[in-house]
C-alpha cells in the first residue's frame, strides 16, 4: 500500500471518528476547531484542504452562535489560505494556516 492510500485511509477514519464522537451539545465553533486541528496534523496538502474546507463551513455557521466575529473572520481567512495552499500542494504552508485558524478560533471561545 503506498503512502497516499494510507494517508487517505487514516484521514477518512479520523473524519468518521470525529463525526461519531461529536456530542449533541457541540457547537459549530467546536467542530470547526476539531476539523482545523485535523487539518494541521494531516500528512498531505489535499487532506489538509479537505479538513480546512469542512472547518470553514462550521466556522461560518458559528457566526450565528454569537461568537467573537473578529477572531472568527481571521480564522476563516486562515482556512481559506489552508485550502488554497493545500490544493496547490504546499502542505507545510497549509498546515501552518490551519494552525493559525485554530489559534483564532480558540481566542473566539474566550
Amino acid at each position: 500500500m503506498n503512502i497516499r492510500k494510507i494517508a487517505l485511509f487514516v484521514s477518512i477514519l479520523m473524519m468518521a471518528l470525529l463525526s461519531f464522537g461529536a456530542t449533541a451539545g457541540s457547537n459549530h465553533l467546536e467542530q470547526a476547531i476539531q476539523h482545523a486541528e485535523t487539518a494541521m496534523t494531516s500528512v498531505d496538502g489535499k487532506t489538509v484542504a479537505q479538513h480546512a474546507s469542512e472547518a470553514r463551513v462550521h466556522a461560518k455557521s458559528a457566526k450565528n452562535d454569537k461568537s467573537d466575529s473578529k477572531h472568527l473572520d481571521e480564522g476563516i481567512k486562515c482556512l481559506d489560505d489552508a485550502v488554497k495552499e493545500g490544493t496547490d500542494g504546499n502542505t507545510d504552508a497549509a498546515k501552518k494556516a490551519a494552525k493559525d485558524a485554530v489559534e483564532h478560533f480558540k481566542q473566539a471561545t474566550k
